[in-house]
C-alpha cells in the first residue's frame, strides 16, 4: 500500500550567497519551460532558506512584496480566500519553481506548504540589480516569466472551458508532467482530493467521481494518493475532447 504525505510554521536561517542549490528542474504544464535553476545562482547576502511545516504559511494574501521564493524541496500551492471564505488554489509549484515574483504592490495570492517544504527566500532588490546588469539573466527572466503567464492562461482554458471529468483528467497529466516522471512510474501526488478540487474548482465528490470514472476505463490505476497512468494516449483525449 501507498502511504500518504505527512505534514507545518516557517523556520527561517541565513545563508550567503550561492549556498541555494536547487533539485533537478520539474517540467512546467502546458507552454511552460523549464524551471529557473539560474536563479539559485545570482542570491545575494540577505537571502534567507526557509522550512515550512506541512500547512504553514509562506506568504500572506494581501502582504507587501518585497521578496520572493524559489522551491527547493517539497510542494506549495498559492491560494486565495474569496470574500464568501471559499479557497482557489491557482498553482502547484514543486522544486526549481518561483513563487510571488509575478506580483506588485501586495500578494494577491497566498502561499502555503502542501508538504513539509524547503524554499530559498530572495530579496525583489537583489532580482532587479542582477537584472540590470546581466542580459543574460534578464532574458532568462523574461522567458519565465512569459511561460508563467502561458500557464496560466491554460488554466484558464481548463476552468472555463473543460467539463469537470477533463478537467480531471488534464490535471492528471499535467502532474505526470510537472513532476517529470516516466510514463510507466506512478504519480504520487502530494497534495490532498481538497487541494486538487479547489485548484480544479469543483467539488470533492466530483473529483473523486472523476478519479472512479477514469480507473473504471481502464485508463488509470487507483492506490490511495498514487495514480498509475495506464493509457496515456486515451487520458489525454479525455481531457480535451470538450475542445475539439
Amino acid at each position: 500500500m501507498f502511504a500518504a504525505h505527512s505534514d507545518a510554521s516557517v523556520k527561517p536561517s541565513p545563508i550567503g550567497l550561492g549556498r541555494c542549490a536547487t533539485s533537478p528542474a520539474a517540467a512546467h504544464h502546458a507552454a511552460a519551460t523549464v524551471a529557473p535553476t539560474w536563479m539559485a545562482n545570482m542570491l545575494a547576502p540577505g537571502s534567507t532558506l526557509v522550512q515550512a511545516e506541512r500547512d504553514g504559511e509562506i506568504i500572506a494574501q494581501g502582504a507587501a512584496v518585497d521578496c520572493c521564493y524559489q522551491v527547493i524541496s517539497g510542494c506549495v500551492r498559492t491560494v486565495m480566500l474569496l470574500e464568501d471564505g471559499r479557497r482557489q488554489i491557482g498553482e502547484f509549484l514543486f522544486p526549481g519553481d518561483l513563487v510571488g515574483c509575478d506580483a506588485a504592490g501586495e500578494h494577491g495570492f497566498g502561499a502555503e506548504a502542501v508538504t513539509p517544504a524547503t524554499l530559498c527566500r530572495i530579496p525583489l532588490r537583489a532580482i532587479d540589480e542582477r537584472a540590470a546588469r546581466d542580459q543574460s539573466f534578464a532574458r532568462e527572466l523574461h522567458h519565465y516569466m512569459a511561460a508563467q503567464l502561458r500557464g496560466a492562461r491554460a488554466r484558464l482554458v481548463l476552468l472555463g472551458r473543460k467539463t469537470a471529468g477533463e478537467r480531471v483528467a488534464s490535471f492528471i497529466l499535467e502532474m505526470q508532467e510537472r513532476l517529470d516522471l516516466p510514463r510507466h512510474e506512478a504519480i504520487d501526488l502530494p497534495m490532498s482530493r481538497a487541494d486538487i478540487a479547489d485548484y480544479l474548482g469543483l467539488t470533492i465528490e466530483t473529483v473523486c467521481r472523476g478519479l472512479t470514472e477514469l480507473r473504471r476505463g481502464g485508463l488509470i490505476g487507483i492506490d490511495r494518493t498514487r495514480i498509475l497512468i495506464h493509457d496515456g494516449h486515451a487520458l489525454g483525449r479525455a481531457g480535451s475532447e470538450h475542445l475539439h
